[in-house]
Formats: C-alpha cells, structure tokens, sequence
C-alpha cells in the first residue's frame, strides 16, 4: 500500500535528485527529469556554436574577403604542390637526371615567377585587361601553330608542345590558351552585352574562336585538354544566360566528337577498352590506373608519411604529373586527401562567390570561366585516380609538376583576384581609403636641459 507523502519526504526526495547547493539547500530543479548540468553544458554548446557563427558571417562580411578566399586556398595548394613535387619525383629525378631535386627545383622557380605574374595581373583594372585580351588570344593562337611546325614536341603521345633549342624553353600552348580564352571571351561578350539577346551576337566571334582553338588541340592529340576547355566555354556561355537549348545541342556535338575522336585512335581505344574491363592488362593497359588506387589503399587514414611513398619507386608512372594525387593518398591517406579536396571546395566557392557579387559582367564571366576550370579539371584528374574516368592525361591545377600549367594556374589566379578587387564593396572601401585625407601629425623637437 502506498504511503503518503509528506512535505519532509518530498524534499528529502529532492535533495537526493538534485544535490546540494553552496549553502547546503536543495537546487531547483529548471526541467522534469533533466539534470542542471546537463542544461547548462547544451546552452554553452549553443552559445559557441552561435559565436562561432556569427565570426563566420562577421568575417565572410568583410569587403575583401573573397579575395582572402582566394589568396589563402591557393596559397595553400601551390605549396603542397611544391612540397608533392619533391617528394613524388625525387626517385624518378634521381634515376633519370642524376638529382633528385631536379623537378623540385623548376617547379619552386615557375612558382615564385607565377607569384610576380599574379601580383602584376592581380593589380590590373577589368579596362586593362579587356586591352591586352585581343593580343593573348592572337598569341595563344599563333604558340598553337606552331605545334604543327617543327618546333612541335611529342610527349606522351601528344604533339602539344613546343621546344625553343633547349628543354629548358619547352612551353605548353595549350595551358596558356585557357586563360587567354577566358579572358578574351569575357571582354567580347561584355563589349556586347546589349544584345547578346540575339544568338548570332552571342555565338559570333565567341563561339568559332572557341572551336578553332579546341581543333588545334585536340588534332594534336589532347582530347583531356579539349575536354577541360570545351567545359570552361560551356560554363562561359551558361554564366552569360545562353539558352538551354544552345547548350545542349553543343553538349550533344560534343559527345558525338568525342565518340569519333575515340574510336579512330588505338591508343584512346586501349584506354576505354581497360577502363571497361579493370581487370585485363593489369600490367599494361591498366596498370597505372590499378597502381594509382593501390597507393590510394595503402595510405589508409593517416599515409604512410611525407616522403614514404613505395609506388612512386617505379610503379607508378607520372607520379609527379597526373597521377600525384595518387601519391597524396598514399603519403598523407584519407584525412590529407580530404583536406586537399576542401581547399579546392573553398577555392571554389570563393569563385563562385566573385562572379555572384561581381556587378561587372567582364569580372563575372573571367570568374566563372576560372573557377570552372580549376573545379571541373581537378575533378577529372580526381576521378581518373579513383577510376571513375579512363585515363585522360589531365594535371591536377597547382599541384601537379609542370612549369606551363602552373604559370598558367598562377596567371589566372591574379585574374581571380582582380575579379574579386572589383566586387562592390571591395571597390568601395579602396575609394574611401584614396579619399580619406591623410593624418596631420605635429611632432615637437626639443631637448631637455
């Protein structure tokens, strides 16, 4: 039977529950059933969660934040290249030159030439660039040319360099057309902008430009490049407000080019051909496809370590090029791959973010084109590694070896960044600081007797 309950039971029954207080009373309990502490240690974490969140959004505030985005994550990627690069290719420098920081070497001197180049673009005002575009769009055209000239270098298959006596002058046209485009197409189609409504102003001379550069790369042999710099015309013309069926009826074309281009090269035929069957010509065909996910496998979490890697001692080939993402599993596993891919994530999104803001339309079109490249290129070069694409012969942007890609990246990043100079907010606070007149300082000099 159930015994009543007296008043000095209930609070005896309380002070069990919720403990003494400094002065030895029973503490009110706020909820039914719910512990005090427990309360308090949720509000604390909402409390951080809720300041945490308000410096991010007090910070991404700030007029020139995105050009921080831009600057930080590249900043980040072009040095973890370098450091990729010496570790990935010091056997194979070593085997083949006799120094094993050979590749090393030429890929800390392009970057600290690429950082001037960035500095000097970056400074450049939207009228400034529209004025050299028509120059290097001619240029790019005519260092293309001459891949078909005797100053033309076969490497890998593909005749899409040129070499001035020496392999110390051995440039990559191609690379160097990306940026040039991009920048090019954005001052036509800005020039224009009142009447891009109709599509032979849209398409004309953007679009046979466009192709006629995409068929001196890919007659070269470079159907990975054509890939990557058929997409960035894509999202070039996309950004523009081109309609859905223009861009579709091109993806179709391009597809069906891509088919044909295909089918009549051996070589690219025995690329499919593997990447439809992992399993055949493990030693041939599809060994470094098979050797790039062994080394992904091996890395696990953690890596193995900087510097540790065991299939870049011959296994795998272009482990300093195309398949250094590959190493970077391997050296720094799961977590070093995951960082790498974030700070292409926040590169991204700052780029997406400058073309959204941008109220220039030049600015806007160079960065979608940009960030499309730097995204949809190290997505393709990503998902050759996984073996989620057959093998294309696409660099990972700012961390792969290569003096013209990364020249190129570094060039296109100082655009970035005078994209990201010219959003509103950012313009309006360099005004202000020009206006501001500058401080009167009195200064007293005397001596003291």
């Amino acid at each position: 039977m159930a015994q009543p309950t007296t008043p000095r039971a209930a609070a005896a029954r309380t002070n069990r529950i919720a403990g003494p207080t400094a002065t030895g009373s029973a503490a009110p309990l706020s909820h039914p059933g719910r512990p005090v502490a427990a309360g308090g240690a949720f509000a604390r974490v909402r409390q951080a969660r809720s300041s945490t969140t308000n410096l991010l959004g007090r910070w991404l505030s700030h007029p020139q934040a995105s050009l921080y985005l831009v600057i930080v994550s590249a900043g980040l990627l072009i040095t973890l290249g370098v450091v990729m690069v010496l570790s990935s290719s010091s056997v194979y420098a070593m085997s083949n030159v006799g120094d094993s920081y050979y590749f090393f070497k030429r890929q800390l001197g392009f970057a600290l030439v690429g950082l001037i180049a960035a500095f000097l673009v970056a400074r450049a005002t939207p009228e400034q660039l529209r004025r050299v575009s028509l120059f290097a769009m001619f240029a790019a055209l005519g260092l293309l040319i001459l891949t078909y000239t005797p100053l033309g270098v076969k490497v890998n298959g593909n005749t899409n360099w040129i070499e001035f006596g020496t392999s110390l002058l051995r440039i990559q046209p191609s690379e160097f057309a990306k940026v040039a485009m991009i920048v090019w197409g954005a001052a036509v189609l800005d020039t224009k902008q009142k009447v891009l409504d109709q599509p032979r102003h849209l398409l004309f001379p953007f679009l046979p430009v466009w192709l006629l550069v995409l068929a001196l790369v890919i007659f070269r042999g470079d159907m990975g490049t054509t890939v990557i710099m058929g997409g960035i015309m894509v999202a070039v013309l996309f950004a523009v407000g081109a309609p859905l069926r223009i861009l579709g009826s091109m993806a179709v074309f391009a597809v069906v080019g891509m088919a044909a281009m295909t089918l009549q090269s051996s070589n690219r035929m025995r690329r499919m051909l593997a990447f439809l069957n992992p399993t055949a010509d493990v030693e041939g065909a599809n060994m470094q496809a098979t050797v790039g996910v062994l080394a992904l496998a091996t890395g696990g979490w953690w890596g193995v370590g900087l510097g540790a890697s065991r299939q870049k001692w011959g296994s795998l080939p272009e482990a300093h090029t195309d398949f250094i993402f590959a190493v970077i599993g391997e050296e720094l596993g799961l977590i070093g791959s995951l960082l790498v891919l974030g700070l292409f994530l926040l590169l991204g999104y700052a780029g997406l973010r400058i073309a959204l803001r941008s109220d220039i339309l030049m600015c806007r079109l160079m960065a979608a084109g940009i960030t499309t490249w730097f995204m949809f290129q190290a997505l393709v070069n990503v998902a050759v590694v996984l073996r989620l694409l057959p093998v294309l012969g696409v660099p990972l942007p700012m961390l792969s070896y290569g003096g013209s890609a990364l020249l190129a990246n570094m060039i296109a990043l100082g655009v970035l960044c005078s994209c990201a100079r010219q959003e509103p907010a950012a313009r309006a606070l360099r005004e202000a600081a020009k206006a501001a007149p500058a401080p009167r300082v009195t200064a007293v000099v005397g001596s003291r007797h």
